[in-house]
């Protein structure tokens, strides 16, 4: 979600039923979900870019894992980074994987934090664990899950950070926008943490409304960060 410029798609792409081993190979691959695709960035030689059912979903650097070039991962990297010291021992749940972005970001910047990255689809896990040089566990645990049901299963106050970012096509799945859902999310969290949601809507932002509500009767202290356009509802977008 969120990326404007668009990728330039390899003339022939693979078409693979294993992981491939060495790094990531540009083409086209069966995951449980559907398909995903593997695109190389045409505007930096390290960039790849990831795309699941053909929605944009992630973009990786593999040289720098602090680049990151979906706009609104660089607001949430911007929340966090102000949220805590380089050196605290960060307790994070990403809700929804795809190639980890956030996630190599968080482990670069915050090398004492202890990350869980879930992500519903178990073969595109794979795919990315092969493709990716992701931290592997205690540093990073990537758990094959839905998000709802793995929240509802972590004891209280046992994180710090809480990111949801899962889409279902273009939308987040409706289970995950509830008051009841945003009240686990607050459960897990410890006291001073952050619950930050990424919400792609329409120009009416009659979803982003809703969340809104749903966020705000749960929490005390609620910001939106946006794109001037997306706030006047000219265009589609992202919401933070």
């Amino acid at each position: 979600m969120g990326r404007q410029r668009p990728g330039k798609t390899p003339a022939n792409p693979a078409n693979a039923g294993d992981a491939p081993t060495g790094g990531p190979v540009a083409g086209t691959y069966p995951v449980d979900t559907g398909t995903c695709e593997l695109v190389p960035d045409q505007f930096d030689p390290q960039g790849w870019i990831l795309m699941v059912n053909g929605v944009h979903s992630s973009h990786i650097d593999l040289a720098d894992p602090r680049r990151l070039d979906f706009e609104y991962m660089r607001w949430i990297a911007a929340l966090v980074d102000t949220h805590w010291a380089a050196d605290a021992k960060l307790r994070a749940l990403h809700l929804g994987g795809a190639a980890c972005s956030m996630a190599r970001y968080f482990a670069a910047g915050f090398p004492n934090a202890r990350q869980v990255v879930v992500e519903l689809d178990g073969r595109l896990a794979e795919l990315v664990r092969a493709w990716f040089d992701l931290p592997r566990a205690p540093l990073m645990r990537l758990r094959v899950g839905e998000a709802r049901e793995v929240t509802e299963t972590l004891h209280d106050d046992s994180r710090d950070l809480v990111i949801r970012d899962v889409f279902a096509g273009a939308k987040t799945p409706e289970r995950l926008t509830t008051v009841e859902f945003t009240a686990q999310a607050a459960r897990v969290l410890a006291p001073g943490g952050l619950y930050i949601i990424n919400c792609g809507d329409t120009p009416d932002l009659r979803g982003a409304r809703r969340e809104a509500a749903a966020v705000c009767r749960v929490f005390a202290h609620t910001a939106v960060v946006a794109d001037p356009a997306m706030l006047k509802g000219r265009r589609y977008g992202n919401m933070i």
